[in-house]
């Protein structure tokens, strides 16, 4: 296959997780690849800034399934190793009720199960069961079901598939499922709270998504030491080794189109041409900007219609002092969870009550603040398309925000702030193109799921495909870095018959 594809050319438009996979994969199979990048920095989301001794990482912050990053490595002759350490947290996770409630989740499953039947009896046996069928479910869905293209329904004619769909439990609700095994509102936020940046209520997210349970408990929560850009530099790494061409501040601003074939792209007033394209950028973007109109694959009316995971508020911190009672991850959860995915999901509005979650990594690295000092980053998931995006609306709910981690860590911060930087709607626009300002892509609702998301291949060019959050298999780092492969392997097949 690499011969038969040695004097192939190909374009990746962005460098975020997709766009970075898809690019390395194609490399390896004789592609001379080329990553145009509109910012000034490769990794989209996932880049980092640094101001007076602080470094923050701008985007993703949990490591979760740390086996698809080494299938990734291990796919270039690496392993995670070869980049960073990475070390597992213990506890995973705070997650904050009140001043008086709250509660470490540890990072041994028998020490979950114990807490669990603290707090009902009987809890630390139904986790055991839920766990069961979560892991189960992850297996189904990991292994056989995400890596598929989802461009046919054929391709889930397979009897092993379909016998798990039946017990994957894609009709009933997250909600209805949970609460079979749970009846302590505390339990049921620590299961639920996933479900927050997947795109929908508890009620109306699908009962599979369980599996996400099992990569929290099970396979724990990790930290690449550095931080999460050093993932973003191990990619360009090995994408570069492979000779793939690296260009940032390179903003692709059209794609050229000559009957059913992409010819080439514009960026900076110059055409690049290749016989392949990859859009990682915004799907939507790409499709409503940069494709003439009998190009596109969707009109407005489709991307209108189309239900959003959440878009974030966001804070970066830098305070003179060591702040007690914070883990490295912490969610403060003293308000209603269900009111604020309402106000996400059903009635987007600005939330009146945010639950909101705080990331204090130099808890665990001390390259990301000066000695003596912390840094902190804080999201308050809201919903995508929010008018009003303004320093007031920032302040407002910094205020309420930072009232609240002063009032449950029963502590002073404001006056030890040194460095604040907001982020939001507009920022994410700006940045990435973001459809609607959206941080997490394409909600994970049952009827956005698998070939019913945006395809990977383009209806009109033969030699266009896309990948990241907006398509299969979906939202996060590891579907991200899944979605380039499947692209990549897809796109390669096409190239052989096409030009």
């Amino acid at each position: 296959m690499i011969i038969a594809v040695m004097s192939k050319s190909a374009i990746v438009i962005g460098s975020g997780f997709s766009g970075l996979s898809a690019a390395a994969y194609l490399a390896k199979q004789g592609f001379r690849v080329k990553v145009f990048e509109k910012n000034s920095q490769f990794g989209g989301r996932a880049r980092v800034f640094e101001e007076d001794g602080f470094k923050f990482d701008m985007g993703p912050s949990w490591y979760w399934m740390p086996e698809v990053f080494e299938k990734f490595y291990g796919d270039f002759g690496k392993t995670t190793s070869d980049f960073y350490n990475l070390k597992r947290l213990d506890p995973s996770y705070k997650v904050f009720f009140s001043d008086k409630d709250q509660i470490n989740l540890p990072s041994k499953l028998e020490d979950i199960y114990k807490l669990f039947e603290s707090y009902e009896e009987g809890a630390g046996e139904k986790l055991k069961e839920f766990l069961a069928a979560a892991e189960y479910r992850y297996d189904i869905g990991m292994n056989r079901m995400v890596p598929k293209p989802s461009l046919s329904p054929l391709e889930f004619v397979d009897w092993e598939v379909i016998n798990g769909l039946f017990k994957m439990d894609l009709f009933n609700s997250f909600r209805s499922y949970t609460d079979k095994y749970f009846k302590h509102p505390f339990l049921k936020s620590i299961i639920e709270f996933p479900i927050l940046f997947l795109g929908a209520t508890a009620e109306n997210t699908p009962a599979l998504y369980s599996m996400m349970n099992h990569a929290d408990m099970a396979l724990g929560t990790w930290y690449p030491e550095g931080g999460m850009h050093e993932i973003i530099k191990a990619f360009v790494q090995i994408c570069e080794e492979f000779g793939v061409e690296m260009h940032s501040s390179s903003p692709v601003t059209k794609i050229n189109s000559s009957g059913d074939y992409a010819d080439s792209v514009t960026v900076n007033d110059q055409e690049h041409y290749a016989d392949l394209i990859i859009a990682g950028a915004d799907y939507a973007h790409v499709d409503r900007e940069l494709l003439a109109e009998d190009a596109k694959n969707y009109n407005e009316e489709y991307w209108d219609s189309r239900t959003m995971a959440p878009s974030c508020l966001l804070y970066y911190l830098g305070v003179n002092k060591k702040i007690d009672g914070l883990l490295h991850h912490n969610l403060f959860f003293d308000e209603s969870l269900d009111e604020h995915a309402e106000e996400i999901y059903e009635s987007p509005q600005w939330p009146s009550k945010p639950l909101f979650y705080v990331c204090n990594p130099s808890k665990t690295d001390s390259t990301v603040a000066p000695p003596g000092q912390e840094n902190l980053f804080i999201l308050i998931p809201v919903a995508t398309g929010l008018a009003n995006d303004n320093d007031s609306i920032r302040e407002r709910y910094f205020d309420i925000v930072l009232n609240r981690i002063e009032k449950l860590t029963s502590q002073k911060i404001r006056d030890n702030i040194i460095y604040k930087r907001t982020y939001a709607h507009s920022d994410f626009i700006q940045d990435y193109n973001a459809f609607k300002g959206n941080a997490y892509g394409l909600a994970n609702t049952l009827d956005q799921t698998a070939i019913l998301k945006p395809s990977i291949k383009s209806k009109k060019l033969r030699n266009l495909y896309f990948t990241g959050q907006l398509t299969v298999p979906g939202p996060g780092i590891p579907p991200s870095i899944i979605s380039g492969k499947i692209v990549a392997k897809e796109a390669a097949k096409e190239a052989l018959c096409v030009h």
